[in-house]
């Protein structure tokens, strides 16, 4: 299959994630104000979409309260600076087995099993222009850990954020994960064209080889939108190779730390940096106004 250069490319900044990464980095925002700061930050030096998880504002362990979501929220949309708000609808789905031998009961201490409902509260809430929707159950890094997400789950949260009229972002960690999203669409649970974010890297899904990475995109529908992403030390080559491939980019501080070796980034860094990138592959980086016109988004203000 031949491939299409994006010519028009916009950037989305995963500002803190869900990783136990606030302890090795003193860039990674904990409290709402941080992670709305670093989220402004981003938009200004040109991400179109911030994708923001909570963190406690003491411990920076991840967080479902709605109250800091809230607040997030409040104060990305009271800035001056325009921008797409993605918030996670990830958390929730977490399994921990006990040991090899004694699988059962599960680890309650890393264990976070919440309905549909619920892992949706915060999107209901908030009525951010996109939430994402991880289409599929994996083992996700740790041993005795799985990132739970069942396709009568997927389903009724699916059904939920197409009712509130808030674009999932697809998160596809292998290509079982695109295989399901278009069984969502097919059945009418999701809207077409959809939204893909390619996960690359993520310990145990797709590696990120450049032959798994063109497997995936050729995966994605022809009228679907798609970014991507690596971890790490290839986020950068990952943002050439996603424009070249025809798509979008994702960089931040959720999926890399790091702006060359021994120095440690900034979101706004990494944002800059990729539109550098981006630029000098002679394509243009769209802000959000152009994404919200591209996605049909409406920007929408919180419920009273």
């Amino acid at each position: 299959m031949p491939l299409t250069m994006n010519k028009e490319v916009f950037i989305t900044c995963a500002v803190t994630g869900s990783g136990s990464t606030q302890d090795r980095s003193p860039h990674v925002p904990r409290a709402p104000k941080e992670i709305a700061e670093s989220a402004i930050a981003a938009a200004r030096a040109g991400a179109a979409i911030v994708h923001c998880h909570v963190r406690d504002p003491q411990t920076g362990t991840p967080s479902r309260d709605l109250a800091l979501y809230r607040e997030v929220t409040e104060r990305i949309r009271d800035a001056e600076t325009d921008v797409v708000l993605n918030l996670t609808a990830g958390m929730g789905g977490d399994m921990v087995f006990g040991t090899t031998d004694a699988p059962l009961p599960l680890n309650a201490a890393g264990t976070d099993m919440i309905g549909a409902a619920d892992r949706v509260a915060h999107i209901a809430e908030c009525l951010p222009e996109i939430c994402t929707l991880d289409c599929g159950t994996m083992n996700f890094a740790e041993a005795d850990y799985v990132m739970t997400n069942t396709t009568g789950m997927l389903t009724a949260m699916g059904r939920m954020m197409t009712e509130l009229g808030v674009k999932p972002e697809i998160e596809a960690f292998d290509t079982g994960h695109l295989w399901y999203a278009k069984q969502l669409v097919a059945e009418g649970v999701l809207d077409a064209p959809a939204l893909v974010q390619l996960c690359m890297g993520v310990p145990w899904g797709a590696p990120d080889d450049l032959n798994t990475f063109m497997a995936m995109v050729n995966n994605v529908p022809d009228d679907w939108t798609f970014s991507a992403f690596g971890l790490g030390r290839h986020q950068m080559a990952y943002v050439a190779a996603a424009v070249l491939a025809g798509g979008n980019v994702r960089v931040g501080l959720e999926d890399n730390l790091w702006l060359e070796k021994g120095v440690l980034a900034e979101n706004w860094q990494l944002v800059e940096r990729a539109g550098t990138i981006i630029e000098n592959m002679g394509a243009r980086v769209i802000g959000a106004s152009e994404v919200r016109a591209r996605l049909g988004l409406e920007k929408r203000a919180p419920r009273a």
